[in-house]
C-alpha cells in the first residue's frame, strides 16, 4: 500500500483556530476510516476533503491540484456521498433514473444530444453492480426502500468514476443485507485501485472494513490507526482522551 500512487493528501490542516496542524496521504487502493464523538471534527475533516467547507489553515490536494470548492473536488476525481439521503442526497419528486443521472447528464450525449438509450445502459450497469432492487427506473425514487436509495446515491456517485470515494456513514439506516452488499462493493473498488474515505459512526464497522482508522478529538487528528493498533479498545480510549 505504500508504493501505491498518491491520490488525496492534506498539508497544515486545521479544522479550529488554535488547533495542532497535522498532514495525511491517502493512496490508491487504501480504505481509511474516519472515528470520533460526534461533533469532534471527523464531519468537519470530510466535508473539507469534498471541497465544502474550506480549512481554517493548510490545504487539501487531489492530482496535485488544491481543493477550494465542491465543484473543483469533483472535477479533481472525488466523489461524495451524504449522510442524510433525504435532506441532502435524493430529490423526491424525480425518478430512479433521473436521481441517478443527474450529475453525469454529459456521459450519455451523442451527437450533441441526450441519448436515452445510453442513459439507460450506464444505469443498468450499476443497478446490476450494486444488486439494486427497484421496479422500472421510470419510478418515483420515493418507491424504494431507504437501503435502495442509498445504493442508487452510491451509483450517481461512482457514475463519476471518481479516484476517491468520501462516504459519510454510507449504511447508516440500511438492513444488514444492503450493508453486505455496500461493503463488498467498497472492496471491490479498492481492489480497483479506487481510495476511499468512510466516516462511519460504528466501530466495528470501521475495523471490518478499514486499512487504517483516523480518530478525531476536539477537532483535532488524535491518532492514526493500523495493523495490530487498531481495535476497538484503542479507538475508544481515544476519542476519550484516555492512554490505550
Amino acid at each position: 500500500m505504500a508504493d501505491a500512487a498518491v491520490a488525496l493528501s492534506v498539508r497544515g490542516l486545521s479544522l479550529k483556530p488554535g488547533a495542532v496542524l497535522f498532514e495525511q496521504t491517502i493512496r490508491r487502493g487504501e480504505i481509511v476510516g474516519l472515528a470520533g464523538l460526534d461533533g469532534h471534527g471527523q464531519d468537519a475533516f470530510i466535508e473539507t476533503l469534498a471541497g465544502l467547507r474550506p480549512p481554517v489553515a493548510g490545504e487539501v490536494l487531489a492530482g496535485g491540484r488544491e481543493i477550494r470548492s465542491f465543484r473543483q473536488a469533483v472535477r479533481s476525481g472525488i466523489a461524495y456521498l451524504p449522510r442524510d439521503r433525504r435532506a441532502t442526497g435524493i430529490f423526491p419528486s424525480m425518478s430512479i433514473l433521473d436521481n441517478f443521472a443527474i450529475a453525469t447528464v454529459g456521459r450519455d450525449r451523442r451527437l450533441g444530444l441526450i441519448s436515452a438509450a445510453e442513459r439507460r445502459k450506464r444505469y443498468d450497469y450499476y443497478r446490476d453492480r450494486l444488486s439494486i432492487v427497484a421496479p422500472e427506473p421510470g419510478h418515483l425514487i420515493t418507491t424504494l426502500s431507504g437501503g435502495n436509495q442509498q445504493k442508487v446515491l452510491l451509483a450517481r456517485a461512482l457514475a463519476h468514476k471518481p479516484d476517491v470515494l468520501l462516504l459519510n456513514d454510507p449504511t447508516r439506516g440500511v438492513d444488514i443485507a444492503t450493508r453486505r452488499v455496500l461493503y463488498a462493493v467498497f472492496r471491490e473498488l479498492a481492489a480497483e485501485g479506487m481510495a476511499l474515505v468512510i466516516l462511519s459512526t460504528e466501530i466495528e464497522e470501521a475495523l471490518v472494513l478499514c486499512d487504517r482508522i483516523l480518530v478525531f478529538r476536539e477537532q483535532e487528528l488524535a491518532a492514526s490507526l493500523e495493523g495490530v493498533g487498531r481495535s476497538s479498545e484503542r479507538i475508544i480510549s481515544t476519542m476519550f482522551g484516555r492512554a490505550a
